[in-house]
């Protein structure tokens, strides 16, 4: 480095001409007369806002608590009334802007005062508008530097050698301005399809008379149909031709073909499950690996099942297609259990049927259609005379619904009030030879 240059000198070079403009400023009865009709334009904006805002809350205050479309748009709205007072004084200060170059020649003061109007309203909807997190971090990194940079004077310069600068990737070609506004608009693009597919889905849910397995495909369809479109949406706003993006498209299908084989197999199975309907959330199965619980979710790539023990295993999609699957339920269908019990010889078992039937009968998760509890003799044992009791119920036999027990419980008392013994095995020992 050259001993004799004075460091401090790229400041100086930016900071003179500032300084040189402040000073005639404060020097200039144009620019002092500026100065102050600026500060009269705040007042009055400041006059405004507090009796406008008032009126205006009033007006716009959904009467009875209402909770449709329109009245959240007009909550949305009132949130809106701290913007009031910055966007009023940008508005006096952009009718008096005229005014001054035509008396002052000059507007410069002004024009500095518009573009602080628009810093204030971007720092108060950042702090005192926005209240989701991602949102408010957008605002405090991007929006707010962005209009600091407009008050300086400096964007369009940033912006312009940002423009000159060109990144390329292969055949893809584009500048750094259309990177960073790719970057700000491809978040916003994001987060606004997230909440878009969160209230189509939250919509498709309540709509009663779609089958669950319609409404999933439904919202994944949503889902894909929100994305993509972000994504081409992002892709204009970058300047990236399609074309380029189709050859890279092609290459990814190569590499689905050559690696990627069993997600694509998993996605395409998922949405044949999701079309057929055959299987779906809430739906207890069971599939030839032994895998069985209840469906709770269908993902693109698999579907979950939980177990009556809580836990969850992660099925791909592709098993519910290739392999044999029990379905034992169908949104609520009925399911046919049996019991089995054993009776003495010495009972009339012509008795048994009868009181077991009108026992079982009259727990109350028992159905009477499609069938009612039917008793049925199964065989005579070695030690006693065997019988099974039929019943149907509303669910799966598991930790949640247990039905198996007081079935047993109502057969057993049921048996006590009658008199009929359940018998033990018995055995005969005979011994041979002679007794010490």
């Amino acid at each position: 480095m050259d001993p004799t240059t004075d460091p401090l000198e790229p400041i100086r070079v930016w900071l003179d001409p500032g300084l040189a403009t402040a000073q005639d400023w404060l020097t200039s009865p144009a620019a002092l007369s500026q100065f102050a009709l600026l500060l009269a334009a705040l007042l009055l904006a400041r006059l405004l806002a507090a009796r406008l805002s008032g009126w205006l809350t009033r007006v716009l205050t959904p009467a009875g608590g209402k909770a449709g479309p329109l009245a959240q748009g007009r909550r949305g709205l009132i949130r809106l009334m701290p913007l009031l007072l910055p966007l009023l004084a940008f508005v006096l200060t952009a009718a008096g802007e005229e005014l001054t170059r035509s008396l002052f020649g000059s507007g410069a003061v002004i024009a500095l005062g518009k573009r602080a109007f628009l810093l204030l309203a971007a720092h108060i909807f950042v702090h005192r508008v926005l209240t989701d997190p991602f949102l408010r971090f957008l605002g405090r990194f991007v929006l707010i530097p962005l209009a600091l940079l407009h008050v300086l004077g400096v964007l369009d310069d940033l912006s312009a050698s940002l423009d000159a600068t060109v990144i390329s990737l292969g055949s893809i070609r584009f500048s750094a301005l259309a990177l960073v506004r790719g970057l700000i608009a491809g978040a916003l693009l994001f987060w606004l399809g997230g909440w878009s597919n969160r209230q189509s889905a939250d919509y498709i849910r309540k709509q009663p008379d779609l089958r669950p397995a319609t409404r999933e495909l439904a919202m994944k369809a949503a889902e894909v149909a929100i994305y993509g479109a972000a994504f081409l949406l992002l892709m204009s706003i970058m300047g990236i031709d399609l074309t380029a993006v189709a050859v890279l498209g092609g290459a990814l299908g190569v590499g689905i073909g050559l690696g990627l084989q069993q997600i694509a197999a998993n996605f395409v199975s998922g949405i044949i499950l999701l079309v057929e309907g055959q299987t779906t959330v809430g739906d207890y199965v069971e599939l030839d690996g032994g895998e069985q619980g209840t469906i709770v979710k269908m993902t693109a790539r698999a579907c979950i099942l939980e177990t009556f023990d809580g836990k969850w295993i992660v099925v791909p999609n592709e098993d519910f297609i290739t392999t044999r699957v029990v379905n034992y339920s169908d949104q609520g269908s009925a399911n046919r259990y049996e019991a089995a019990f054993s009776v003495s010889y010495d009972t009339d078992i012509n008795r048994v049927p009868d009181i077991i039937e009108t026992a079982v009968a009259a727990l109350p998760f028992v159905l009477k259609a499609p069938d009612g509890p039917d008793c049925e003799l199964r065989g005579f044992g070695e030690s006693s005379v065997d019988f099974a009791v039929e019943y149907w119920v509303n669910g799966i036999d598991d930790g949640k619904n247990r039905f198996g027990s007081p079935v047993l419980f109502a057969i057993w008392n049921a048996l006590k009030e009658a008199g009929i013994e359940m018998p033990y095995p018995h055995r005969v020992v005979e011994i041979k030879g002679q007794r010490p």
